[in-house]
C-alpha cells in the first residue's frame, strides 16, 4: 500500500500538471519562494523539504519511514515521466479534456494519498505536518489541518509570487482552479477513503 500508493499517485500528480489548472498548494509555496530567493528550483524544493523534515523529526519521527524517502528521492521522476509521456501522446490537449481529466486527478491524488499515509510506513514531509498538527491538538482533526496548511501555503506563496513582481494573468498557472480545489477537498476527501478504503483494506490483508 505505502509503495503504490506513492508511486501510481506520482502518475496522478503528472495528470494533475498535464491539465495545467495550477499547480498542487505545497508546489505553489515553493513557486512562490522560488519567485523570490535567487536560487536552483530543485536545490530550493530540497531545502524545504529539508527544513520540513527536521520539523517532523522532532516533532513525531513516527511519520518518517519508507514512503518519506521513495517521496523525496523517486517521486518527482514518476511526476515528470509522467507529465512528459501525456505531452508526448497529446501535445495540445483542449479544454474539454482537461476539464473531464481533472476531476480524475484530484480523486486518484485522494486515494493514492489515503493509502501510503493509512499503511503507517511513513509520509511525505509535507503530510506529516498536517498530522502532526491532528496528532498534537487531539480536537482538530485531520481534514481540517490540511486544509488549513494547504491554504497557508497557498497565500503565502501567492502573495510572494506577487511581491516579486509577477502579474495575476502569469500566477492562475501557479495557483489556479485546480490549486483552490485541492486546497478545499483533499483534507476531507483522504479522510473519507481512510475510513472507507484504506483502513478496511489494510485490515482485510492483516486477516
Amino acid at each position: 500500500m505505502s509503495v503504490a500508493g506513492v508511486l501510481i499517485g506520482g502518475m496522478f500528480a503528472g495528470l494533475f500538471q498535464f491539465v495545467a489548472f495550477g499547480v498542487d498548494p505545497f508546489q505553489c509555496f515553493v513557486n512562490g519562494c522560488h519567485a523570490v530567493i535567487p536560487m536552483e528550483f530543485g536545490t530550493l524544493y530540497l531545502i524545504l523539504n529539508a527544513a520540513l523534515l527536521s520539523f517532523a523529526l522532532l516533532a513525531d519521527r513516527h511519520y518518517i519511514g519508507l514512503a518519506t524517502l521513495i517521496n523525496m528521492f523517486l517521486l518527482g521522476y514518476v511526476v515528470q515521466f509522467t507529465y512528459q509521456g501525456l505531452q508526448s501522446l497529446i501535445p495540445a490537449p483542449s479544454v474539454a479534456l482537461r476539464v473531464a481529466l481533472m476531476p480524475v486527478a484530484l480523486l486518484g491524488l485522494c486515494v493514492t494519498g489515503s493509502l501510503y499515509i493509512t499503511a503507517d510506513l511513513g509520509v511525505s514531509t509535507y503530510d506529516a505536518v498536517a498530522l502532526i498538527i491532528s496528532n498534537t491538538w487531539h480536537k482538530m482533526q485531520f481534514r481540517f489541518c490540511r486544509i488549513i496548511t494547504d491554504l497557508v501555503c497557498v497565500l503565502i506563496g501567492s502573495g510572494l509570487f506577487l511581491l516579486s513582481g509577477g502579474t495575476f494573468a502569469r500566477l492562475t498557472a501557479i495557483a489556479g482552479v485546480g490549486t483552490v480545489l485541492t486546497a478545499f477537498c483533499m483534507g476531507p476527501v483522504i479522510a473519507w477513503c481512510n475510513e472507507h478504503i484504506s483502513k478496511p483494506l489494510l485490515g482485510k490483508s492483516e486477516q
